[in-house]
């Protein structure tokens, strides 16, 4: 359940990150509340992640999930740099993150 809890709060972390620029392109009150509620929800589930998962291990695909995921987003939503070495990179975070899940 730990690591369902993880990828739950890589999702909303991935969407206030996107609730980050469209506020920023918005400044409408429902995308600042969107943001405040995926933050919130983000740190909601990794907290009860944590209660299993080491922090390190759990912090790190958290945050792997969300970089890896608000980048994707930057590039499909937003026009992007779909550059092969970003997505090589984003490959990157990705394989740390499913390695970290295999070894913990």
């Amino acid at each position: 359940m730990a690591w369902l809890y993880v990828v739950l709060a890589g999702i909303f972390e991935m969407a206030g990150v996107t609730m980050i620029n469209k506020w920023h392109h918005d400044g409408k009150q429902s995308s600042l509340f969107l943001l405040l509620a995926g933050f919130a929800a983000s740190f909601l589930f990794l907290s009860l992640a944590m209660e299993t998962l080491p922090m390190g291990t759990a912090y790190a695909v958290w945050t792997g999930i969300g970089a890896s995921g608000g980048a994707i987003l930057g590039m499909l939503q937003y026009g992007e740099s779909k550059d092969w070495r970003r997505i090589f990179f984003i490959g990157l975070i990705l394989s740390t993150a499913i390695g970290l899940k295999a070894v913990s």
